[in-house]
């Protein structure tokens, strides 16, 4: 453990998330708490692309969170103790689900928007689930309270339905709902701990607000809500059961006791509590801050980061603590003119400017010549880093996202961050020929940054494919080519990132690689058996089993057998797409005492699984996308019959307030275009979100007509 005097500092602090579906109101609350914190004097607004958190051009001018944006501010908590915290304004848009992803893995808590009067959307639940994943403690805030159609108890209902492990314990409530001038508009909130009524002054953009006793006509609502919120919080802490049950015979229930199991129990990850507000209209948003320092964590409060040994793979723990050996990991990088800038979050140790740190996974020791702390796009020079900090590195040659970096003495490899698979991929070229060499270096700058973002290049054609999440994704680093990094390209129509599989096992498949040559020449053959098997997602596509006896070829033409197959698997099966869910075990194989070599045997690996694929019955797999499409009634027909048209299945249809919802699973290659349909079909009144699912069996006929081009 660190030493008494590091202690303090470390449960100051907060490293927090803001994460929802798109268009909740993420940017804008985070811009409202920059201004209460005092680290800005002017709010900006998304809509006028004045932003703190959204600096990108193209940010801007569509009015969206493309890149996750690291900021800091301070805040007191309930003691007038002064908490730092760190907060990372991710996007919304599913086709940037890898900044979400990457933020998470490096978060100790995080803060859910919804909107009131959409509620649950299907984004809300994907990140729900990324948050769960890590075992995230979150706290939900119901914005836009003051939207015709707001509800709270409706969108309190959907957290409690239809969200993974969720278990919502109202901390507010609000007074009315709906827009200024209207009935019942929304007035401010019920604090259901302290049992008053919180009015906040729009003259003064929010920054004070008034405390008063709850209105007559809104008791027993309030009395209602404050009894759901203790029988909740009891049913999850055995503490605070025993102290309500003996409030109920008549002792004291203190605002203390009750914090403290809030913070208990939200660090457990056993309940969210739920605030509300309207951060456009300057409400809630202090509470929140407040709830951020009270339920959060900090770095402290986290279990210790485990890791392997990289050479023993031993399991391995590192305690957040300055005291223990330097780990951290590397969740982001950025390219700028002056070279890469990397997001490292620091799980233990310290880490001084100048240093050298080791990448276990690179073997390779770098310099971390200048360390920042990062606000948005602007850069605050720091001599040295600690535990729970998140801070920017300049001087990384060879790390890249999900890299762990460590006390050379003292390794440990942390786990890797999981992204998707990229799902649609377009082809691209430089519009003039001195352009060709800048494409490559481009592209290679965009897949550092970008996980989610590959690129290949056809050898045969020469032509080059770029790959993403969505139309959107391609379409936004196609824009940065032009804008950050000057580069003139033509691109192609988008089209489905397909892959390939096998229907059944075969055994007993060999492969040769048989040439002579005057001198001497290749000699290779490899038996192998085949079969389908579902790989683990973040696992090797092929699962390689040697099970050939001892002795029959000498053991280092082994790994050149398995790299043949690899390279088979990667380059693609019949339709040139790659293969996957492969299982290849090794049986026989024949050698030559002049003849075999590495490069002999890899390609009679490569001639078995070719042979293999084709018997075992080559299968297409598509990406399939669930689709939520938001309608008004009149237009439910009209949606339902387009979607079956492109082979979607509608799995369920409900309502949310006055529209209907329709949730389906439709084929990516039918789905190109759809934002125009919808907007047809629905007079522009429809609105929808789309992200990856599964890779699925596509229908044989395509696998014929895609093969046969």
């Amino acid at each position: 453990m660190g030493s008494e005097p590091d202690q303090p500092d470390l449960r100051r602090i907060r490293n927090i998330g803001i994460i929802a579906h798109i268009d909740a109101g993420k940017t804008t609350t985070t811009e409202r708490i920059l201004y209460y914190t005092g680290e800005i004097h002017r709010m900006g607004d998304v809509d006028k692309g004045n932003t703190t958190t959204d600096y990108l051009e193209e940010e801007r001018e569509r009015g969206i969170t493309i890149v996750a944006a690291a900021i800091t501010c301070r805040w007191r908590d309930a003691a007038g103790d002064p908490i730092t915290i760190n907060i990372i304004d991710t996007p919304g848009h599913v086709d940037f689900t890898a900044e979400v992803e990457r933020s998470l893995r490096v978060l100790d808590g995080a803060v859910v928007i919804f909107s009131a009067v959409e509620g649950v959307e299907a984004q809300s639940e994907t990140v729900w689930r990324q948050a769960a994943k890590y075992h995230i403690p979150r706290l939900c805030f119901i914005n836009k309270m003051d939207r015709i159609g707001a509800e709270f108890d409706r969108v309190y209902a959907e957290i409690e339905e239809r969200l993974l492990d969720s278990r919502p314990i109202p901390i507010q409530i609000p007074i009315g709902a709906g827009p200024e001038g209207t009935m019942g508009e929304f007035q401010g909130l019920i604090d259901l701990v302290a049992m008053k009524a919180l009015h906040f002054k729009t003259e003064d953009l929010g920054s004070t607000f008034t405390v008063d006793e709850i209105p007559e006509p809104l008791r027993l609502e309030a009395d209602a809500w404050r009894e759901t919120m203790l029988n909740n919080l009891s049913a999850f802490d055995e503490q605070f059961a025993e102290q309500y049950m003996a409030h109920l015979d008549g002792a004291e229930l203190s605002e203390g006791m009750i914090h403290a199991a809030l913070r208990r129990a939200t660090l457990t990850g056993r309940v969210q509590p739920v605030l509300c507000g309207s951060s456009f209209k300057y409400v809630g948003v202090q509470r929140l801050l407040d709830a951020v320092a009270s339920y959060l964590p900090s770095p402290l409060d986290r279990p210790p980061v485990e890791g392997l040994h990289p050479k023993k793979g031993t399991e391995l723990a590192r305690k957040p603590s300055p005291d223990e050996p330097f780990s951290g990991l590397v969740f982001k990088v950025t390219s700028d003119a002056h070279g890469d800038l990397s997001f490292l979050r620091i799980y233990s140790g310290t880490l001084k400017a100048g240093t050298r740190a080791y990448n276990p996974g690179k073997e390779k020791k770098e310099n971390c010549s200048r360390l920042y702390h990062i606000r948005a796009d602007d850069r605050e020079q720091i001599a040295v880093g600690t535990t729970g900090d998140i801070v920017g590195i300049v001087g990384l040659k060879d790390t890249f996202t999900g890299d762990t970096l460590c006390d050379a003495t003292h390794p440990i490899l942390l786990e890797r961050i999981e992204f998707p698979e990229t799902v649609i991929s377009m082809s691209i070229e430089p519009v003039s020929s001195a352009d060709k060499g800048k494409l490559s270096d481009t592209l290679n700058a965009l897949s550092r940054e970008d996980p989610t973002f590959t690129y290949k290049v056809n050898e045969e054609t020469g032509q080059t494919l770029i790959s993403g999440m969505g139309e959107l994704h391609l379409e936004i680093l196609k824009n940065r080519m032009t804008r950050d990094f000057n580069l003139k390209v033509h691109v192609g129509r988008p089209r489905v990132s397909y892959r390939e599989t096998i229907k059944k096992a075969v055994k007993r498949i060999e492969g040769t690689c048989i040439r002579q040559t005057g001198g001497s020449g290749l000699y290779a053959k490899v038996t192998i058996d085949l079969e389908p098997e579902a790989q683990a997602k973040g696992a090797p596509v092929l699962h390689f089993v040697n099970k050939m006896k001892g002795g029959t070829i000498p053991a280092e033409f082994v790994p050149a057998i398995e790299a043949g197959l690899r390279e088979e698997a990667k380059s693609g099966g019949r339709t040139g797409y790659p293969l996957v869910d492969l299982k290849v075990t090794l049986v026989d194989a024949a050698y030559h005492d002049v003849d075999s070599n590495d490069l002999a045997y890899r390609f009679a690996a490569s001639d078995a699984l070719r042979k293999a694929v084709e018997e075992a019955g080559p299968v297409l797999l598509e990406p399939i996308m669930r689709i939520e499409v938001v309608t008004p009634d009149d237009y439910l027909g009209n949606i339902t019959a387009d979607l079956s048209a492109r082979r979607a299945l509608i799995e369920r249809t409900s309502t949310r307030g006055k529209l209907m919802v329709i949730d389906a699973r439709a084929p990516l290659e039918k789905m190109f275009g759809y934002s125009t349909a919808v907007r047809s079909l629905s007079q522009g009144r429809a609105s929808y979100t789309m992200e990856p699912l599964e890779y699925a069996a596509a229908p044989d006929s395509m696998l014929e007509a895609i093969a046969g081009l």
